[in-house]
């Protein structure tokens, strides 16, 4: 779970994006409502945006240095901790791109 204080070092913006009402995002909701507290407690100048449209699929967006983004698909995950992974994943591309001066 150290991935979890490391957002903010590698990350710039971390996006959210599931629909209020399909099943296929009630685990992206379920996390939301579990984590999003201790996420900004760790990270609390990082921005994470959490956006609601109908009939979107699940989906994790980051936003890197030098505008770099990179988008994982959570349709289809079954348990939270692929989520987590997923967010673990994101933190990792972080850490090995190459930073602005």
């Amino acid at each position: 779970m150290a991935w979890r204080a490391q957002l903010s070092r590698n990350l710039k913006e971390l996006r959210i994006l599931f629909c209020p009402s399909s099943p296929e995002s009630s685990l992206t909701r379920e996390f939301i409502e579990r984590n999003y507290k201790d996420l900004k407690t760790l990270n609390p100048k990082l921005p994470i945006l959490i956006r609601e449209c109908k009939g979107i699929e699940p989906q994790l967006w980051a936003r890197f240095d030098m505008g770099v983004e990179r988008g994982i698909c959570l349709k289809g995950i079954v348990e939270q901790p692929h989520i987590e992974k997923a967010m673990e994943e994101l933190v990792k591309i972080g850490g090995a791109l190459k930073r602005s001066s």
